[in-house]
């Protein structure tokens, strides 16, 4: 038996649900339900952590680094999931934000848990991925053992990357070749081991607290409205006329004009509206601007 893993939280057994197999659907439920109310205190919990990766990743990304997350198995897709969600949210490269899982893409579809282990293969997706001293490798593992993540994170720390732990277990063994190690504790699973639950749960509420602050601290967002994203569907197209119309106060026409100028790009057609100015020079004044949309305001409103 491994003593690291037989002493772990997430591989405890949880007293509250030692039954579950003999209660009614409903009662189930509820018991599921009780349980995964205890992980928002848990991530609460590790805000100062948080706040210490926040603040990290947002000064990799100002000065043109990456963010990269690597992870096996359900961390793993999670991880996927939040970084295929940044280019349409707020409008970056795809290349900026990007999830690795142990197996390759296949295991996002199919569980091929035997890759967790190949230690191997984390070294050789860092170098693959061409990692440098200016990106940021945030690694998943609910455990903290994985070896394909730690592997992954140690090679990255070797090139001088920053190094971001996101896991379920104190004392886990990838904290020490981390920066920062965020460590929501959410106990012994509905069903024990089955970290998909609570643990996936807590990875995914830290995932979206650690894009999304660091790209409201980029600029992509004007007060909570995400006005970076491409109008690249039908929903979308509608999201960003509606966010034009709430940001500048102006009516439907209006918003569509001035987003079709600006080729379905929301933040460029609020500060044509919000400055007057022409395409090109509302252009400028947000590349001067680092992209802050509200700072560029000011800015053309302090000189006019």
């Amino acid at each position: 038996m491994d003593e690291y893993l037989s002493g772990l939280t997430t591989e405890e057994i949880n007293e509250k649900t030692q039954m579950i197999d003999e209660c009614t659907t409903e009662q189930m439920l509820r018991l599921m339900n009780e349980q995964d109310a205890l992980v928002p205190a848990a991530v609460g919990a590790e805000i100062p952590q948080i706040t210490k990766a926040v603040d990290i990743l947002h000064q990799v990304l100002k000065n043109g680094g990456r963010m990269f997350y690597v992870g096996a198995g359900s961390s793993g897709r999670l991880g996927v999931l939040d970084a295929s969600e940044c280019p349409p949210t707020f409008g970056v490269d795809a290349m900026l934000v990007q999830g690795h899982i142990a197996g390759g893409d296949v295991a996002l579809r199919f569980a091929v848990e035997g890759f967790e282990d190949n230690a191997e293969e984390g070294i050789a997706l860092i170098e693959r991925c061409g990692v440098t001293e200016k990106d940021a490798v945030i690694g998943i593992t609910a455990s903290g053992s994985a070896q394909f993540v730690i592997s992954a994170i140690r090679k990255a720390k070797e090139i001088g990357a920053a190094t971001i732990g996101v896991v379920n277990n104190k004392q886990s063994k990838l904290e020490p070749f981390c920066d920062v190690c965020i460590s929501p504790v959410v106990g012994p699973e509905v069903i024990m081991g089955s970290t998909r639950l609570k643990a996936g749960t807590a990875q995914k509420l830290v995932l979206n607290m650690l894009t999304t602050c660091t790209m409201v601290k980029l600029g992509k967002t004007f007060n909570n409205l995400m006005v970076d994203m491409k109008a690249s569907n039908i929903k979308l197209y509608d999201r960003s006329v509606r966010i034009i119309r709430t940001a500048t106060g102006v009516d439907e026409a209006t918003a569509i004009s001035h987003l079709e100028a600006a080729s379905m790009n929301c933040k460029l057609a609020i500060m044509m509206i919000k400055t007057g100015l022409n395409v090109e020079a509302a252009e400028n004044a947000l590349e001067q601007s680092e992209g802050s949309l509200k700072r560029a305001i000011r800015s053309f409103s302090q000189v006019v």
